[in-house]
């Protein structure tokens, strides 16, 4: 891994700076590390002769030959540089570095101190999991994953709405549009695929809404209902949203998502977490009652510039004007019958992440996860397994939080961000981050193979999908696809393997997981992307199969490298330590170079986790695989004949193999025996 040579160095030429020029902390500009596009050029260069070159007005080649001279030894550095044109270049010494990388010592990133808090998914509780689901659970996800690699702990939640606007149509559908008794859904709700129904029953409670609006009064009180609770309704909602949320569990599972801790709405209300918040922005003077105006009675915040100038949602139209005039500078937090707001209840939740609530859930364990973890779940109700007091359980209490949610929350995430720093938590304020991403919409590929072709607008590069109106891909049905069109090319190329063989099954969904959340991750968070079956399934492409192909390649390289001349990889890792080493350390070495970039995945994970630009780490992936391909046609190694170089090239199969794995791991993904 290339970051601890990376801060040595950092901390190395700060130190220079410091007793060349006399330089304070304050002066020494940022120590900006890039990589040369040339190994031959140096492993790493150094531009603060740049940035010094006007305040200590030299030539920045100057200042380069002096920070050279200057730098003295460093362990695991051959030597440095000063090029021509000011840049320190930086050369590794090669057989050091390889044989640490390898060695059995080599250790993880230094664990952090600080939590991190990624809530992601939220999917609300009233129908099957969709397609744009998939890009918010594998950024987030991955994003934990990063963190985790880092040294960073890190807490996953997904926050259940289940005293929304969506498990309120799906309880009116069931008791006006079918009927309904308690005792009938739980029976359907034990059957599978209940979030399927839930899904078109919700569709036709939209369309059933759309024929007369005043039926809207159905939807206003059962949300009074589910607000209130201990009635019938509001059991109703929760029989719905419970059963619900444990499918949308196993569509994940599917994804290898994990959870730490499913937060429910309904435990926030009933625990009166936002009485606490309101008394927390009362005293701070962050809200006020209005008392004139459209907004008369309601409780509002006033809207800051920095608030006002990310994108808006309307909330009610008791801060929008209707007709069309200027919108308020005030949100809305609590209404004028005395309901709190949505922004209202993640202000108390954003609250409680950080620790400042002063107030807690209780807990219990919701289910073991595919992967072993445990999964809990907030509840209102102390209970035998855990409450606020046992000190096994510490949520919350974060140093960061992200919140995965796509752009058009901006507005809202603003505000959670401006209620912070008006009770004068302007460091937690800061640590509030937004993980925006765009949404997903279909190729008209992909839309013709999944039935969408009707009612199309064709003069789009793309389709777009809305639940609401029950045009949409659900995430169970897509993955079902892609297994069996992985299964189809994997039984087309192993003999031995068949329709119904465990093998063939744990290979295509490997295949069709990675396809999945590759592509959810390979385009920039801010690019609305079209999903493509052909472009998501490729082997060929920039996609998850070819990286897994890439590790095939490799395993099957060292396999028959084992059987026909019995180096096992222990073996080939043990000899490198006294193994002559002119095939590495020659100018131009193909070795070297796979090997080199083989090592940047942890400054990978860092760009990054700062970026909050997952895209990266999937970008260098498929670089990585692009590298190994290229090596491997022009260096072979079970044919090399000079047994150091073959060994030496093993060397970089392994390591190349171990950090593919590892960025595959990253993302969620992981890879098959074969393909």
């Amino acid at each position: 891994m290339i970051l601890p040579i990376q801060n040595t160095l950092r901390t190395r030429i700060q130190d220079v700076l410091a007793e060349l020029y006399e330089l304070k902390p304050a002066d020494i500009p940022d120590i900006n590390i890039q990589y040369p596009p040339k190994r031959t050029m140096g492993d790493l260069g150094i531009t603060v002769a740049f940035e010094l070159a006007r305040s200590l007005r030299k030539a920045p080649r100057a200042i380069a030959n002096e920070i050279v001279q200057s730098i003295g030894a460093i362990q695991g550095i051959s030597h440095a540089e000063a090029a021509p044109n000011g840049y320190v270049n930086v050369f590794l010494d090669r057989t050091v570095f390889t044989r640490h990388v390898l060695g059995p010592h080599t250790k993880p990133c230094p664990r952090q101190t600080s939590k991190a808090i990624v809530e992601h998914t939220a999917i609300n509780p009233n129908k099957a999991a969709h397609i744009g689901h998939l890009r918010n659970a594998a950024l987030g996800d991955t994003l934990a994953r990063v963190l985790r690699f880092l040294g960073n702990g890190v807490e996953v939640q997904n926050y259940i709405d289940d005293t929304g606007v969506q498990v309120a149509d799906v309880i009116v559908g069931f008791q006006q549009l079918e009927n309904a008794t308690s005792a009938h859904v739980k029976t359907l709700s034990e059957q599978s695929r209940f979030d399927y129904y839930c899904w078109d029953l919700y569709a036709r409670v939209t369309d059933w809404y759309d024929e007369d609006e005043s039926r809207l009064q159905y939807r206003t009180d059962t949300l009074h209902a589910l607000e209130s609770g201990s009635n019938e309704t509001a059991e109703l909602g929760a029989l719905i949203a419970h059963r619900i949320v444990n499918c949308h569990l196993a569509t994940m599972a599917r994804l290898n998502v994990d959870y730490d801790l499913l937060s429910w709405e309904s435990d926030i209300l009933r625990l009166h977490f936002w009485s606490r918040a309101f008394e927390i922005l009362q005293a701070a003077d962050a809200v006020y009652l209005e008392t004139t105006g459209p907004q008369t009675g309601c409780w509002v915040m006033p809207i800051t510039e920095s608030s006002s100038g990310a994108s808006t949602i309307p909330e009610t139209t008791e801060d929008n004007n209707e007709s069309g005039g200027p919108k308020s500078r005030t949100k809305v937090i609590v209404r004028s019958n005395g309901t709190v707001t949505y922004v209202g209840k993640d202000i108390a939740y954003q609250f409680w992440k950080f620790g400042i609530l002063d107030k807690d859930f209780y807990y219990q364990r919701h289910a073991k996860q595919p992967s072993g973890r445990d999964c809990w779940s907030t509840t209102s109700t102390p209970n035998d397994h855990t409450n606020t007091a046992d000190s096994a359980i510490a949520f919350g209490h974060a140093d960061s939080v992200y919140n995965v949610i796509d752009t058009r929350q901006s507005y809202l995430q603003q505000l959670l961000k401006q209620a912070l720093t008006a009770i004068e938590h302007a460091n937690e304020a800061d640590h509030s981050v937004h993980v925006s991403y765009e949404m997903v919409a279909l190729s008209h590929a992909t839309a013709r193979t999944l039935g969408h072709s009707g009612d199309v607008d064709t003069s789009r590069p793309f389709v777009e999908v809305s639940g609401r109106k029950g045009l949409g891909v659900k995430a169970d049905d897509l993955l079902d696809l892609l297994i069996t069109a992985a299964k189809k090319e994997v039984i087309a190329r192993h003999n031995d393997l068949s329709q119904d063989s465990p093998e063939a099954e744990n290979i295509s969904t490997a295949i069709a997981v990675a396809a999945v959340r590759y592509f959810m991750i390979k385009y920039s968070r801010g690019k609305l992307i079209a999903f493509d079956i052909d472009e998501a399934m490729s082997f060929e492409g920039e996609s998850g199969p070819y990286v897994q192909y890439a590790i095939v390649r490799a395993t099957n390289i060292l396999k028959k490298l084992e059987a026909q001349q019995g180096c096992t990889e222990v073996n080939i890792l043990d000899e490198i330590q006294t193994l002559e080493d002119s095939a590495l350390t020659q100018p131009s070495s193909d070795i070297w170079e796979l090997l080199f970039e083989s090592s940047r995945l942890d400054d990978i994970a860092d760009q990054a986790a700062r970026t909050l630009e997952l895209s990266v780490l999937a970008k260098y992936a498929f670089s990585l695989a692009q590298s190994f391909n290229t090596f491997y046609h022009r260096c072979p190694v079970i044919a090399e004949t000079d047994p150091a170089v073959r060994l030496w090239r093993a060397v970089a199969v392994i390591y190349c193999r171990r950090q593919l794995k590892q960025a595959l791991d990253l993302m969620g993904c992981e890879a098959p025996t074969r393909m």
